[in-house]
Protein backbone atom coordinates (compact mmCIF):
# COMPACT_ATOMS: atom_id res chain seq x y z
CA UNK A 1 0.00 0.00 0.00
CA UNK A 2 1.08 3.80 -0.53
CA UNK A 3 0.42 6.68 -1.74
CA UNK A 4 1.76 9.98 -3.75
CA UNK A 5 1.55 13.13 -5.51
CA UNK A 6 2.29 13.00 -9.18
CA UNK A 7 2.28 15.51 -12.25
CA UNK A 8 0.53 13.96 -15.21
CA UNK A 9 3.44 13.85 -18.48
CA UNK A 10 1.08 12.38 -20.72
CA UNK A 11 -0.47 9.36 -22.63
CA UNK A 12 1.63 6.74 -24.05
CA UNK A 13 0.82 2.84 -24.64
CA UNK A 14 2.96 -0.53 -23.75
CA UNK A 15 2.66 -3.70 -25.28
CA UNK A 16 1.55 -6.95 -22.79
CA UNK A 17 2.43 -10.50 -23.42
CA UNK A 18 -0.45 -11.03 -25.72
CA UNK A 19 1.25 -8.42 -27.96
CA UNK A 20 -2.00 -6.38 -27.14
CA UNK A 21 -1.61 -2.18 -27.43
CA UNK A 22 -2.35 -1.22 -23.36
CA UNK A 23 -3.13 2.72 -23.52
CA UNK A 24 -0.99 4.28 -20.24
CA UNK A 25 -0.85 7.64 -18.58
CA UNK A 26 2.61 8.76 -17.45
CA UNK A 27 2.79 9.73 -14.26
CA UNK A 28 5.88 11.51 -12.59
CA UNK A 29 5.32 10.89 -9.30
CA UNK A 30 8.12 12.89 -7.18
CA UNK A 31 10.79 14.06 -5.55
CA UNK A 32 8.72 13.70 -2.91
CA UNK A 33 9.39 14.47 0.57
CA UNK A 34 7.29 14.44 3.91
CA UNK A 35 6.44 17.78 5.12
CA UNK A 36 4.78 17.29 8.23
CA UNK A 37 3.58 14.07 10.11
CA UNK A 38 0.26 14.88 12.05
CA UNK A 39 -0.85 12.52 15.61
CA UNK A 40 -3.78 12.66 17.39
CA UNK A 41 -2.42 13.89 20.64
CA UNK A 42 -1.55 17.22 18.85
CA UNK A 43 -3.30 17.62 15.46
CA UNK A 44 -6.43 15.40 16.45
CA UNK A 45 -5.85 12.94 13.78
CA UNK A 46 -3.10 10.88 11.99
CA UNK A 47 -2.06 12.07 8.52
CA UNK A 48 1.35 12.02 7.00
CA UNK A 49 1.89 15.48 4.74
CA UNK A 50 3.76 15.14 1.35
CA UNK A 51 4.90 17.86 -0.99
CA UNK A 52 6.37 17.79 -4.34
CA UNK A 53 8.79 19.01 -6.36
CA UNK A 54 11.41 22.10 -5.83
CA UNK A 55 10.32 25.43 -6.16
CA UNK A 56 12.59 28.93 -6.14
CA UNK A 57 12.49 30.37 -2.36
CA UNK A 58 11.64 33.40 -3.55
CA UNK A 59 8.21 31.83 -5.70
CA UNK A 60 6.76 30.90 -1.55
CA UNK A 61 5.13 32.98 0.60
CA UNK A 62 6.88 33.39 3.55
CA UNK A 63 4.39 31.25 5.95
CA UNK A 64 4.93 28.47 3.29
CA UNK A 65 8.85 28.72 3.35
CA UNK A 66 9.00 28.37 7.14
CA UNK A 67 6.95 25.06 7.03
CA UNK A 68 8.84 23.51 4.22
CA UNK A 69 12.17 25.27 6.54
CA UNK A 70 10.88 23.43 9.90
CA UNK A 71 10.53 19.83 7.34
CA UNK A 72 14.12 20.35 6.48
CA UNK A 73 12.84 20.24 2.81
CA UNK A 74 13.17 22.85 -0.26
CA UNK A 75 10.14 24.52 -1.08
CA UNK A 76 7.20 22.04 -3.74
CA UNK A 77 4.72 23.15 -6.21
CA UNK A 78 1.99 21.19 -4.01
CA UNK A 79 0.96 19.77 -1.11
CA UNK A 80 -1.48 17.18 0.52
CA UNK A 81 -2.41 14.44 3.26
CA UNK A 82 -3.22 11.12 3.12
CA UNK A 83 -4.00 9.05 6.39
CA UNK A 84 -1.07 7.45 8.04
CA UNK A 85 -2.50 4.19 7.56
CA UNK A 86 -1.98 4.36 3.89
CA UNK A 87 2.23 4.11 4.56
CA UNK A 88 3.71 0.98 5.62
CA UNK A 89 6.78 1.77 8.53
CA UNK A 90 7.35 5.04 10.20
CA UNK A 91 7.63 8.63 8.26
CA UNK A 92 9.51 11.62 9.70
CA UNK A 93 9.48 14.89 8.57
CA UNK A 94 11.62 15.17 5.20
CA UNK A 95 11.59 11.78 4.88
CA UNK A 96 11.63 10.96 0.86
CA UNK A 97 8.33 8.97 -0.48
CA UNK A 98 9.33 6.73 -3.88
CA UNK A 99 7.09 5.06 -6.07
CA UNK A 100 8.48 2.06 -4.65
CA UNK A 101 5.81 1.41 -2.37
CA UNK A 102 3.74 0.56 -5.16
CA UNK A 103 3.92 -2.37 -7.08
CA UNK A 104 3.10 -3.37 -10.95
CA UNK A 105 -0.50 -4.89 -11.16
CA UNK A 106 -1.61 -3.73 -8.01
CA UNK A 107 -5.00 -1.42 -8.45
CA UNK A 108 -5.09 2.13 -7.36
CA UNK A 109 -7.22 5.70 -7.39
CA UNK A 110 -5.98 8.69 -9.39
CA UNK A 111 -7.42 11.60 -7.91
CA UNK A 112 -7.63 14.98 -9.99
CA UNK A 113 -8.95 18.13 -11.24
CA UNK A 114 -10.62 17.96 -14.25
CA UNK A 115 -9.88 20.19 -17.31
CA UNK A 116 -11.61 23.36 -17.34
CA UNK A 117 -14.06 23.65 -20.26
CA UNK A 118 -15.44 27.49 -19.55
CA UNK A 119 -18.79 28.25 -19.95
CA UNK A 120 -20.50 25.91 -22.11
CA UNK A 121 -23.77 24.82 -23.35
CA UNK A 122 -26.95 22.41 -22.80
CA UNK A 123 -25.83 20.18 -25.43
CA UNK A 124 -22.00 19.95 -24.21
CA UNK A 125 -22.70 20.14 -20.57
CA UNK A 126 -25.86 18.06 -20.22
CA UNK A 127 -25.60 16.30 -23.65
CA UNK A 128 -29.15 17.73 -24.64
CA UNK A 129 -30.51 16.50 -27.98
CA UNK A 130 -31.36 20.36 -29.16
CA UNK A 131 -34.42 21.34 -30.82
CA UNK A 132 -36.32 20.14 -33.86
CA UNK A 133 -34.21 19.99 -37.22
CA UNK A 134 -37.56 20.91 -38.97
CA UNK A 135 -41.10 22.39 -38.49
CA UNK A 136 -39.49 26.03 -39.16
CA UNK A 137 -37.00 26.12 -36.83
CA UNK A 138 -33.92 28.30 -37.23
CA UNK A 139 -32.48 29.24 -33.70
CA UNK A 140 -33.35 26.46 -31.24
CA UNK A 141 -30.89 24.11 -32.56
CA UNK A 142 -28.84 24.12 -29.60
CA UNK A 143 -31.13 25.31 -26.88
CA UNK A 144 -32.52 23.62 -23.56
CA UNK A 145 -36.06 24.42 -24.62
CA UNK A 146 -38.54 25.32 -21.96
CA UNK A 147 -37.44 25.42 -17.73
CA UNK A 148 -40.41 25.70 -16.02
CA UNK A 149 -44.26 26.17 -16.29
CA UNK A 150 -45.18 29.83 -16.89
CA UNK A 151 -48.41 29.81 -14.51
CA UNK A 152 -47.70 26.29 -12.59
CA UNK A 153 -44.72 26.01 -10.74
CA UNK A 154 -44.13 30.08 -12.33
CA UNK A 155 -40.11 29.59 -11.40
CA UNK A 156 -37.23 27.89 -12.48
CA UNK A 157 -36.24 25.19 -9.70
CA UNK A 158 -33.01 24.44 -8.54
CA UNK A 159 -30.52 22.16 -9.96
CA UNK A 160 -32.19 22.57 -13.69
CA UNK A 161 -29.74 21.50 -15.96
CA UNK A 162 -29.12 24.82 -17.99
CA UNK A 163 -26.04 26.36 -19.41
CA UNK A 164 -22.74 27.27 -17.09
CA UNK A 165 -19.43 26.46 -16.07
CA UNK A 166 -18.16 22.95 -17.00
CA UNK A 167 -15.10 21.32 -15.96
CA UNK A 168 -12.37 22.11 -12.91
CA UNK A 169 -13.92 19.47 -10.88
CA UNK A 170 -12.67 17.11 -8.59
CA UNK A 171 -12.26 13.72 -10.27
CA UNK A 172 -11.58 10.29 -8.65
CA UNK A 173 -10.97 7.73 -11.05
CA UNK A 174 -11.48 4.59 -9.42
CA UNK A 175 -9.46 1.06 -10.14
CA UNK A 176 -6.93 2.07 -12.70
CA UNK A 177 -3.74 -0.90 -12.49
CA UNK A 178 -0.35 -0.01 -12.22
CA UNK A 179 1.01 -1.45 -15.50
CA UNK A 180 5.09 0.05 -15.02
CA UNK A 181 7.13 1.24 -12.33
CA UNK A 182 10.36 3.44 -13.12
CA UNK A 183 11.44 3.90 -9.60
CA UNK A 184 15.18 5.45 -11.42
CA UNK A 185 13.14 8.08 -12.80
CA UNK A 186 10.26 8.43 -10.72
CA UNK A 187 7.61 7.22 -12.83
CA UNK A 188 4.70 5.14 -12.62
CA UNK A 189 2.61 4.12 -15.96
CA UNK A 190 -1.26 3.59 -15.41
CA UNK A 191 -3.41 1.66 -17.41
CA UNK A 192 -6.31 4.42 -18.67
CA UNK A 193 -6.72 7.89 -18.65
CA UNK A 194 -6.52 10.20 -15.11
CA UNK A 195 -8.28 13.62 -15.02
CA UNK A 196 -6.41 16.48 -15.54
CA UNK A 197 -4.27 18.55 -18.24
CA UNK A 198 -0.36 18.02 -18.72
CA UNK A 199 1.05 19.16 -16.32
CA UNK A 200 -1.48 19.10 -13.35
CA UNK A 201 -0.92 17.10 -10.39
CA UNK A 202 -2.68 14.15 -9.21
CA UNK A 203 -2.80 12.07 -5.86
CA UNK A 204 -2.14 8.42 -6.38
CA UNK A 205 -3.29 6.31 -3.74
CA UNK A 206 -3.67 2.73 -3.53
CA UNK A 207 -7.12 0.27 -2.36
CA UNK A 208 -7.04 -0.13 0.78
CA UNK A 209 -8.21 -4.23 1.34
Amino acid sequence: MGAILGKKIGMTRLYNDKREAVPCTIIQAGPCFVTQVKNAEKDGYDAIQIGIGERKEHKVTKPMLGHYKKAGVTPGYMMAEFDASMFDGELAAGSPVSVESFTEGEIVNVLGVSKGKGFAGVVKRHNFGGGSRTHGQSDRLRAPGSVGGSSDPSRTFKGTRMAGRMGSDNVTVRNLQVVKIMAESNLIMVKGAVPGPKNSYVKIVSIKK
